[in-house]
């Protein structure tokens, strides 16, 4: 599959759903999450975009049956939330998909819940240092392996572990575009970034193996030692100098 260019008026769009997912991260940010179920949270995710005029974007994709994914402790990605309550000391991993005129921003976040020990908060420390770095490189003329190198040396440098079976990837006019991110530098195609291009830059880091596994339901990635991992995301469209990154727009 071709990567999809985008122009002026498609990236606004990506970046008024984006808009609208930095401002669910925002007020979750400012809530006590103890003791709330996982699907309490997503229903007021869905309650939030489609009070914007918007939809959630994971809502059905491939059979996904929520508005978002929330994993926990040692759940990489994907879970599907239901009515486990998030209790102190948990690591919550919310990502979220929005689409708004056609257009899809996709982020995630992790928060932690309560009291934490030393080396979870340095675990989140370091994957939003790898996600900011990744996304420093994404520049034209810059390569995708330049995206990949600067998570996972960062990643490493401290001991972690980025996830190789997951990615991140191009998005906009579908939720899943070309090009494929690894969070490591990889065999295979490595395209050439450019602009109009929007990526969704995803660092996924354990604190113990890379290795994952798949739960009986399908869709739940885990750690397959049950350490624990953290995910960080934005959605970045490149420009003729630099980036945007369309989902922390409100952010300085």
């Amino acid at each position: 599959m071709p990567i999809l260019i985008k122009d002026e008026e498609a990236i606004r769009n990506i970046a008024a759903a984006g808009n609208i997912i930095h401002d669910i991260f925002d007020e979750i940010s400012r809530m006590d999450l103890t003791g709330m179920k996982t699907v309490e949270i997503n229903d007021n995710i869905d309650n939030f975009i489609k009070n914007r005029g918007a939809s959630p974007a994971f809502l059905n994709y491939r059979g996904f049956p929520k508005s978002c994914c929330i994993s926990l402790n040692d759940e990489i990605v994907h879970g599907i939330p239901d009515d486990r309550k998030i209790k102190d000391g948990d690591l919550v991993k919310i990502d979220v998909g929005v689409k708004y005129h056609g257009y899809i921003a996709d982020a995630a976040r992790t928060f932690s819940v309560g009291d934490v020990a030393k080396e979870v908060k340095k675990l989140l420390k370091v994957t939003r240092e790898a996600l900011g770095a990744g996304i420093k490189a994404a520049k034209n003329g810059n390569r995708i392996s330049d995206i990949s190198r600067q998570i996972q040396t960062i990643v490493e440098a401290d001991g972690f572990s980025v996830v190789r079976e997951l990615t991140g990837h191009g998005v906009g006019q579908a939720l899943h575009e070309e090009p494929i991110i690894p969070n490591f530098v990889a065999k295979g195609p490595d395209p050439i970034i450019s602009t109009g291009m929007v990526l969704a830059i995803e660092p996924m880091v354990n604190m113990g193996s890379y290795q994952v596994k798949t739960a009986s339901n399908g869709w739940t990635i885990s750690t397959s030692d049950g350490a624990l991992s953290c995910h960080y995301e934005d959605t970045i469209a490149i420009l003729e100098k630099g980036n945007m990154n369309l989902t922390r727009v409100m952010e300085s």
